[in-house]
């Protein structure tokens, strides 16, 4: 199969639409695959990040009169301190909350005179603590304190992060189907064009596989290269976008990253492999319904 029959290539134009269709249709859905595969990274590094960043932190939030702000945060961080499973627990200052606060309200905004409830960060360790009993606790000895573990942010984060992970991946089988579809028609086509050849060949007593084996070879040939150039395309494309960045967010970080360069390398062996099933599928069906 791979070293090729130069008699039996002559079966199988080539030139004609059918070899444009093959080629284009593989380059561009590999160009495609490129980017479907770096989404299903991206998404995947994001699950990841979002879940690590606040699986172990929480937040605890102080309303109170200001005359009691203060002896309530100490109150919580002694509360904290002798809590199992807290590492380390810190009240934010008036710049911190400013600088959370800025993209809402802008810069210069006066926390210390405004009734704006005091933070205090809170870094589990491994273990991580009990939620339901800090919180009892600290309704006991400080009426004013909330205790946000995040679960409510990080759950839908990280769950619309896998569900588009989920999609790259679904979007990957389509383009695969879609490729698939397309060298089927036109290997349908080239034999349909060539039933004469075909009809010749059979009376000089060329059997069903050969003939087959040749459409195979061409169509998988082309599917390759094309898939190749387009993985090529589509890697320069995602070289060109911006490298990731926090003030980006997810919108710069849709490139590949580290050995992830390597999964284009797949996409090409991957669409002759597609292109060889499918044409061999359609080389036999239709070589069976000849007379």
């Amino acid at each position: 199969m791979l070293a090729g029959d130069a008699q039996a290539d002559r079966v199988v134009p080539p030139t004609g639409f059918t070899a444009r269709l093959t080629l284009f249709s593989a380059g561009a859905m590999a160009f495609l695959a490129v980017f479907a595969l770096a989404l299903s990274l991206a998404t995947g590094r994001l699950a990841d990040r979002w879940g690590n960043e606040l699986a172990r932190t929480a937040t605890v939030r102080i309303s109170a009169p200001m005359a009691q702000m203060e002896a309530q945060t100490a109150a919580a961080l002694r509360v904290l301190e002798t809590t199992t499973g807290v590492a380390r627990a810190r009240a934010l200052s008036d710049a911190e909350q400013a600088a959370l606060l800025e993209p809402w309200f802008g810069p210069g905004l006066p926390v210390d005179q405004l009734p704006i409830p005091r933070l205090i960060e809170v870094i589990e360790t491994e273990a991580g603590f009990d939620p339901e009993g800090l919180r009892l606790r600290l309704a006991a000895e400080v009426p004013g304190a909330v205790l946000d573990d995040h679960t409510r942010w990080r759950q839908p984060l990280v769950r619309a992060a896998e569900r588009l992970r989920l999609l790259g991946l679904v979007a990957l089988g389509l383009i695969a189907a879609a490729t698939a579809a397309m060298i089927t028609l036109a290997a349908q086509a080239a034999l349909a064009a060539n039933t004469q050849v075909i009809t010749v060949l059979r009376l000089v007593g060329a059997q069903d596989g050969y003939i087959a084996r040749a459409f195979v070879r061409r169509f998988a040939s082309r599917g390759l290269a094309g898939a190749a150039a387009g993985t090529v395309l589509g890697c320069l494309a995602i070289l060109g976008l911006p490298s990731a960045q926090i003030e980006g967010g997810f919108l710069t970080g849709l490139g590949f990253q580290g050995w992830h360069w390597l999964w284009p390398l797949t996409i090409p062996p991957l669409a002759g492999l597609v292109a060889f099933a499918a044409t061999l599928a359609a080389a036999r069906r239709t070589l069976e319904e000849m007379p």
